[in-house]
């Protein structure tokens, strides 16, 4: 049920995305990134372990991290971030000991982050999306 469940939430985030218009703006799937990356901070923060809470921090800030620099340089990135999230949420229970992650959370989350990643790669294999931002450089001067 938590892949059905995570299919579904992730045709319709994608669909809704796409008629609404939201997707026109770059940011879009990369603060996806971000916000999903953050739900296992709040697990480790509803679980009560401040080790747990910093692990969990640093996985988001390289998430968060990946998400920023794709979108100032290439989508192509924040869809492989979306996709390295699944693969993470495959071995999460192998890495940390979060006591707050609910059992059914981490097959939901994986499917949602590769459907799209699958969405986004098709977004912008179309030309859908533009891949290319406006770079590094101009960002900061």
């Amino acid at each position: 049920m938590p892949y059905a469940t995570g299919i579904v939430l992730a045709v319709l985030t994608g669909s809704m995305a796409r008629l609404a218009g939201f997707d026109r703006d770059r940011a879009f799937y990369p603060t996806l990134v971000i916000v999903i990356a953050s739900y296992y901070v709040l697990f480790a923060a509803m679980g009560g372990s401040t080790h747990v809470l910093l692990v969990e921090s640093i996985a988001m800030t390289v998430f968060a991290c990946i998400a920023i620099v794709g979108f100032r340089s290439s989508l192509w990135l924040v869809a492989a971030a979306l996709a390295g999230h699944g693969a993470f949420d495959l071995v999460h229970d192998r890495l940390v000991s979060n006591p707050g992650v609910p059992a059914w959370w981490p097959s939901f989350c994986f499917a949602v982050d590769v459907l799209l990643a699958v969405f986004l790669s098709w977004l912008l294999r179309r030309g859908a999306l533009r891949a290319r931002g406006t770079g590094l450089a101009s960002a900061v001067g």
